[in-house]
């Protein structure tokens, strides 16, 4: 296929990036793409240090200085890990794709920053870098996301739907030919911030939501959000989840929060899948045992896949790869069928060092 890109070369090896809105790590997948597909060469996720971690969590209320020493800081931080896993991986990788660390996202507003200093990465790992991947479709009309469809859809197309459980929900599928995608509700943001109470990074498999109790009124306030009752595309960010559903948790007991946030996004989950056929699941909640088998028990004859490690915790830096790739080759890399734009578009800024 003749490009339209004036970056066009050989895009077969690349590295992707990812950081979720639960900041459990820094993900970097080393990716192979060939007429066969795709192919994860390697992966490894690197720990955020607690103070970056912290200045990421409250980027969003700093002056204009210091949200850019964040970001700075922050870039550096991943320019380091990415060296490091080029040493480690023979420096095969001509590219990388990185998603950024959202700070805050308003698509009714066209308003959304996904915090990276994309100079900064290719002049310190000498990758041509592609970030910034939602604003050109937000100018376009678009939500911005969800961005993953178009890797489902190319790359795990054997499967009914694709389920990414990190610290939102998330379900591409395809409907009457077509990728349809987008969020569902907050999974890890709100489970991660419970567990945080008690001294915890995260429930380890669920296992302290299982021991609470339900509480049934505080699970009809949250299944009674406006936002369930929308029709996609929609999507969602952390200002949502402060706004909707912490005052609901005030005051709830920590365990009983656990146990019933769990069930609540057990169904609104359940109820957003197929009935039948084949969904892959990857994204860190793949982990919580209780909230997977909420799941399963509402949806039977649904086959469930969660695949091995590598794929199970790389799919979406598997797909910011792919994404830099047809970015670089001038391809529609989002989907307006995802987003609600009025067009597909080729969407991500280039740096080249």
């Amino acid at each position: 296929m003749q490009s339209n890109s004036p970056y066009s070369t050989d895009y077969q090896f690349g590295i992707g990036s990812m950081t979720g809105t639960s900041l459990d790590g820094l993900d970097l997948a080393l990716c192979k793409f060939d007429e066969k597909g795709y192919e994860i060469l390697d992966f490894n996720c690197f720990e955020l240090p607690a103070q970056l971690r912290k200045n990421l969590n409250d980027a969003y209320t700093k002056n204009g200085r210091e949200f850019f020493q964040i970001e700075n800081d922050y870039s550096r931080f991943i320019a380091e890990c990415i060296n490091s896993f080029q040493n480690k991986t023979g420096s095969l990788a001509r590219f990388i794709g990185i998603h950024g660390q959202t700070i805050f996202h308003e698509p009714n507003s066209q308003l959304t920053v996904q915090m990276l200093n994309g100079g900064l990465i290719a002049a310190e790992t000498g990758l041509t870098t592609v970030c910034d991947f939602r604003r050109a479709d937000m100018a376009l009309d678009g939500q911005g996301a969800p961005l993953v469809p178009i890797g489902d859809r190319d790359l795990f197309g054997e499967y009914n739907a694709c389920l990414n459980l990190g610290g939102f929900a998330n379900l591409s599928a395809k409907v009457d030919g077509e990728r349809v995608a987008f969020d569902i509700c907050a999974v890890n943001i709100v489970l991660n911030l419970l567990a945080k109470k008690i001294g915890k990074d995260y429930d380890d498999r669920g296992q302290i939501a299982a021991s609470g109790k339900l509480n049934r009124e505080l699970l009809n306030q949250l299944n009674s959000l406006a936002f369930y009752k929308e029709r996609p595309p929609k999507s969602l960010g952390r200002e949502w989840m402060e706004q909707q559903i912490l005052p609901l948790l005030a005051g709830i007991e920590n365990n009983t929060a656990l146990r019933t946030f769990t069930e609540h996004a057990a169904q609104q989950i359940a109820a957003c899948l197929p009935r039948e056929g084949k969904v892959l699941l990857t994204g860190g909640g793949a982990y919580n045992d209780f909230l997977i088998s909420l799941i399963r028990e509402r949806l039977p004859e649904l086959q469930i896949t969660i695949p091995e490690k590598k794929l199970l915790e790389g799919k979406e830096a598997l797909i910011f790869a792919y994404l830099a790739k047809l970015r670089l080759e001038g391809e529609t890399n989002v989907l307006a069928s995802a987003t609600g734009a009025f067009r597909n578009s080729s969407s991500g800024a280039v740096y080249i060092p």
